[in-house]
């Protein structure tokens, strides 16, 4: 389990194309003082496992589906990537429960700066949207943010002073791909609510009447 606090950002140094999917190479930095095989690091949000460690340069083999569903494949030498260990028993929770799958790709649909704010609105699919609510937590690339605002197709996140300097987040512009990890809370929700009640239309909102006839009012 990770928790979304980015603990470094460091350049890939190779990202290679195996037999059962890729293989990436990243210099861990002051992560590797204490970094073993086998150890787990979120990387760009996606869980993976230290398959071989050499000084400081750990290498991680990312199954096929993995890099499917990720933006992993993508990552060219030298882009900086957010980094994060497992959360020790004894460590400090400081943002929300992170678990490192990945549930979609979102696009930077604009960066919007001034005022004080530094704002990333994001498209995404519906599935990923209805999962979100304004004031939620979600992960964006590995980094644990509040949501602003959600709209049909979109959402919208606010990035502080020290987010944009000790996260890869100050880098992407509008067009840029991201992985997008709800809230564990919104998936339980939202799993039990479709259990519950029928799909009443295609874009899957649950309306009055639907609740009517289930009980809730």
């Amino acid at each position: 389990m990770f928790t979304g606090i980015i603990e470094a950002v460091q350049p890939i140094k190779s990202n290679i194309s195996v037999k059962q999917g890729r293989r990436i190479s990243i210099p861990l930095g002051k992560l590797s003082e204490d970094a073993r095989v086998g150890d787990s690091i979120c990387v760009n949000g996606v869980c993976l496992t230290i398959s071989e460690l050499s000084g400081e340069l750990g290498v991680f083999d990312v199954m096929a589906e993995t890099a499917r569903v990720s933006t992993l494949e993508q990552l060219k030498p030298p882009e900086p990537v957010n980094l994060e260990r497992a959360l020790p028993s004894t460590g400090r929770f400081g943002g929300h429960i992170v678990q490192g799958h990945v549930d979609g790709i979102g696009r930077i649909k604009q960066v919007k700066r001034g005022g004080g704010q530094y704002l990333l609105y994001i498209e995404a699919e519906n599935e990923m949207i209805e999962m979100m609510i304004a004031k939620g937590s979600v992960a964006v690339d590995g980094v644990s943010l509040t949501i602003v605002e959600v709209k049909d197709h979109s959402f919208s996140v606010s990035l502080i002073p020290t987010t944009l300097e000790l996260t890869n987040l100050g880098r992407r512009k509008t067009g840029d791909r991201v992985n997008l990890e709800a809230d564990l809370i919104s998936k339980w929700i939202k799993q039990r609510l479709d259990q519950i009640l029928p799909r009443p239309n295609k874009d899957g909102k649950i309306t009055m009447e639907k609740l009517r006839q289930q009980g809730f009012i």
